[in-house]
């Protein structure tokens, strides 16, 4: 793509000021390779930040439009000019685009700008902005350029960039749910992934009829409270309340499922809760009976001890059950904590000084048969 001056021109320059984009030479692409190799095979620490325009962005000003119609509209009109005469000056395309807000979402003006485009120049300027750009604004128009016009081609590339998840996630979903074998990419940036990044990804994995079942029932919770997001719909889209029927299930399972229940009991409005999920009783008893099974471990009583906080603090009808059935489910997770071995491990949990030890003692959780005569600290 040869120069052509003009183009990009007028927000671009009333922009100036507090809204000059970095001077870093690294892009926010080559910062996600590195922290990709660096780290194989696990989420990114502090999900990639702070990236290479972090003193720029610390000092932005881009309003956003208060009509929620109108966000993206002037990103658009920039995107509009860039792609009627595209041209390879970077600093210019960064500059004009730092200045305006850019939706990090799917956006209905921007899409609708790409796609009145020749398709092969959207893709060429859309690599171009993903691999080379060092403001992530730049880069989120390149991300909305290749979603909308996804090629498998392109897989890697958005894959990488979208290890920054907590920016980068919502396109990286838009783009690999459709492509050919994305719901692969998916997975692996989910099991690369914390925080929102992971709630994006793992809620699209979720919208995959079967195929990622397994991943799901097992390893798509990782203990975040934003997971009371999706806890709900992967119970749903896994067919949690048919896998823990069977007679015998395996370990990871059902720490899997005392983890969701967990969230789903405390969701709150973050996500589908207890309340509303029809097998709420049928999987919350499976899980109880499968815990007597299990050896204590510190996770474990953690978990049970919450869930069973939960179950007794909400009404019958709340649990999708009876007053007897909640009183039996009750007695089955007690039975099960009241155990020496799980007693014991519950009293080095509340010996380590953790901010559930200041929980449990605080709202009386513990197991009766708990011997609070112990040495226990009083303060955590």
């Amino acid at each position: 793509m040869a120069a052509r001056p003009g183009v990009v021109t007028g927000r671009a320059t009333r922009s100036a000021g507090s809204n000059v984009p970095p001077d870093s030479r690294n892009s926010v692409f080559q910062h996600a390779v590195r922290l990709r190799d660096e780290n194989p095979d696990v989420p990114l620490p502090r999900d990639g930040y702070p990236f290479p325009d972090d003193e720029a962005h610390r000092r932005r000003k881009a309003d956003r439009p208060k009509d929620p119609l109108l966000q993206g509209a002037a990103a658009a009109d920039l995107l509009g000019e860039f792609l009627s005469d595209p041209h390879d000056d970077l600093d210019r395309v960064e500059k004009a685009f730092h200045g305006v807000d850019v939706p990090i979402h799917h956006n209905d003006h921007l899409r609708s700008v790409a796609l009145r485009a020749d398709p092969e120049l959207v893709r060429r300027n859309g690599r171009w902005l993903v691999e080379h750009a060092r403001d992530r604004c730049a880069v989120t128009i390149g991300l909305v350029l290749l979603a909308a016009r996804p090629s498998a081609d392109d897989v890697e590339v958005v894959r990488t960039i979208g290890l920054l998840s907590d920016r980068f996630a919502p396109l990286a979903v838009w783009f690999l749910r459709r492509v050919r074998d994305g719901g692969e990419s998916l997975l692996w940036l989910a099991e690369r992934s914390s925080g929102w990044g992971r709630v994006y990804y793992v809620e699209a994995l979720s919208e995959y009829s079967g195929e990622y079942r397994d991943w799901l029932l097992r390893h798509a919770f990782d203990g975040e409270f934003l997971n009371a997001y999706f806890a709900g719909k992967v119970a749903l889209a896994a067919s949690l309340h048919e896998a823990i029927i069977r007679p015998v299930v395996d370990d990871e399972l059902i720490d899997h499922t005392g983890r969701l229940l967990s969230a789903m009991a405390g969701a709150s409005g973050m996500g589908l809760d207890l309340s509303r999920y029809p097998p709420a009783r049928i999987v919350l008893a499976e899980y109880a009976r499968h815990l007597a099974s299990q050896e204590a471990t510190g996770a474990r009583v953690r978990v049970a001890v919450t869930l069973t906080h939960d179950v007794r603090s909400r009404v019958a009808a709340r649990l999708g059950c009876s007053v007897q059935e909640k009183a039996g489910l009750l007695s089955t997770l007690g039975e099960a904590l009241a155990r020496p071995a799980w007693l014991k491990v519950a009293s080095e949990e509340l010996a380590r000084s953790t901010s559930w030890a200041t929980w449990a003692q605080a709202n009386d959780v513990l197991p009766v048969a708990f011997d609070s005569r112990q040495r226990i600290p009083r303060r955590y």
